[in-house]
């Protein structure tokens, strides 16, 4: 009763329940019932909500929640009514668009899985998880043309559809196949969609992290809104990567709050700015590196917007700088959220601005439903302070991999794969992935500690640390420095700015000045080019 009660204050709080005429209700009801307890029923429960208001908004214009709703209907008839019937698991490599929104809920809605490709694939990689997960629809934008060619050479009788498009003449397109559907519903599905997200990927071929619309339920929802101030029905900018988990996660609350969705194709810093003014957003959703790109702006040009309407700027998907975070608040206001998530385990722990203002690396505290443990290679449990595995239990653990492998686990807790420690108040912190431990002649260093450091110099501005074998001492340290514009800084100088502060086993044997660190699209430092360089 406690818990009930607990939730339907927290949904009132949300307005996610709020004084409506009972029909409006009575209709969401009926929504609900025809497309099921789908992942993406929010999309038809806000087109009954608030049909005539805005539900999203990109380089094309606006569409209604209404409007959205019956194009989702139009292109899962479409998909139903294909030549070769209706597809298993249908492909989409999109950008931020209605056209990938489409895609994602016409899919759903007709019982087919989802696939979501990270737009940066290359063609051999796309080609393997493409032939892994047996899809046979592709929903792509044209840009991405020539590596659909190439992952498709083996699968001649897929169907490609172009999502997005400046010449839409002599393609196939979803529009083409939505505006003569408009109006039309799909027959009910026979099964039940999964959606397919893929892991980060950043050493390898990704996985395929399978999530069913069940996973997570209310009480995942009450334990974001307990800890971040969403409230239903107010302008939301979405520049995270949908296809990411993170901005997947994102994107499914506001359509669950009615929150019209402000989003463009390409990030750009100042027009994500603009995009927060002009529509009075209340909630902004990135990655990390995107707080790095607004705070690189000249003084000046981020001057020219208040972004007074932010009531939170949320993030996730790799570390934020503390630099940056403080950098941030302190012009636009104590708002950043940083989450800490796994594509395998939903929302693990939130830092929220208090947090950050106390402790700027921090995760943050778990989630409201999440446990995490700190232990040893024994599976001890580590005492406050002292780094080990990160292992979480809560009721968002994904259903496994689509190859029918799963995680490790201990004792109902999943392995996350990060190590770290939590402080006396209870904070996370991750010092790195368990595979990014350095053991160099015979001591552990945690990568983060030494790019601490450097980053600590006033002429860096990023860093990045990692192993390579050695025969001498099992692995080396090897860093990878951004200087500041203009610094005259040397590899020696840098050498000696971290001996200062550290033991010298965790001096880099090898520094590298670059202009930029390789990053993948949701802003994770892509270590497996950094090392293919000291190959």
């Amino acid at each position: 009763m406690a818990d009930t009660l607990g939730l339907l204050q927290t949904l009132w709080r949300a307005r996610l329940i709020a004084p409506m005429r009972p029909d409006r209700y009575l209709r969401m009801g009926a929504a609900v019932r025809r497309v099921g307890m789908t992942a993406t029923v929010g999309f038809a429960t806000a087109a009954q909500r608030c049909p005539a208001r805005p539900g999203l908004i990109d380089e094309r214009g606006t569409l209604t929640w209404r409007q959205l709703d019956d194009r989702c209907d139009a292109l899962a008839v479409a998909l139903q009514e294909l030549p070769g019937g209706p597809p298993q698991t249908v492909a989409v490599m999109c950008r931020n668009h209605r056209g990938f929104i489409e895609a994602l809920v016409g899919t759903n809605r007709i019982g087919a899985d989802v696939l979501l490709l990270n737009t940066s694939f290359a063609g051999p990689a796309m080609a393997e998880v493409v032939e892994r997960e047996g899809a046979d629809v592709v929903i792509y934008d044209e840009e991405f043309t020539a590596i659909v060619d190439r992952a498709l050479q083996g699968k001649p009788n897929a169907t490609r559809l172009i999502a997005w498009t400046d010449h839409p003449d002599g393609h196939q397109t979803i529009e083409s196949l939505i505006e003569p559907r408009i109006g039309r519903r799909p027959k009910p599905a026979e099964r039940k969609s999964d959606i397919i997200l893929l892991t980060s990927g950043t050493t390898g071929t990704p996985k395929g992290a399978k999530r069913s619309a069940g996973s997570g339920g209310a009480g995942d929802l009450k334990a974001v809104l307990d800890r971040t101030p969403w409230r239903a029905e107010e302008p939301i900018v979405i520049v995270a990567p949908m296809f990411h988990a993170w901005g997947f996660s994102q994107l499914l609350f506001a359509a669950l709050l009615a929150c019209p969705i402000v989003t463009r194709r390409k990030f750009d810093p100042e027009a994500t700015l603009d995009l927060v003014d002009r529509h009075q957003a209340t909630g902004l959703v990135v990655v990390p590196v995107m707080f790095d790109r607004i705070m690189d702006l000249p003084d000046e040009v981020r001057n020219r917007y208040s972004c007074t309407s932010l009531r939170f700027a949320t993030a996730s998907g790799s570390r934020m700088r503390p630099d940056v975070v403080i950098k941030f608040m302190n012009q636009f206001g104590d708002v950043i959220y940083n989450n800490y998530n796994a594509t395998e385990a939903g929302m693990i722990a939130t830092a929220t601005p208090a947090d950050l203002r106390a402790a700027p690396d921090t995760a943050g505290k778990p989630a409201d439903g999440t446990e995490i443990r700190i232990l040893d290679a024994e599976f001890n449990e580590l005492p406050t302070g002292e780094v080990g595995q990160i292992y979480v239990r809560s009721g968002t653990l994904f259903d496994g991999y689509t190859s029918g492998t799963t995680k490790d686990f201990h004792d109902g807790f999943m392995a996350s794969g990060d190590l770290g420690y939590l402080d006396e108040a209870g904070r996370l912190f991750v010092v790195g992935r368990d595979d990014e431990m350095i053991v160099s002649g015979g001591e552990n260093v945690y990568p983060i500690e030494v790019e601490r450091t450097l980053v600590a110099h006033p002429q860096v501005e990023e860093a990045a640390v990692l192993g390579v074998d050695d025969e001498q001492y099992g692995q080396r340290l090897v860093a990878f420095v951004v200087p500041t514009a203009g610094a005259s800084l040397t590899p020696d100088d840098l050498k000696q700015h971290v001996r200062e502060t550290l033991a010298n086993y965790k001096v880099p044997r090898e520094i590298t000045l670059m202009d930029e660190l390789p990053r993948g699209s949701t802003g994770k430092i892509l270590r497996k080019e950094l090392l293919d360089r000291q190959a």
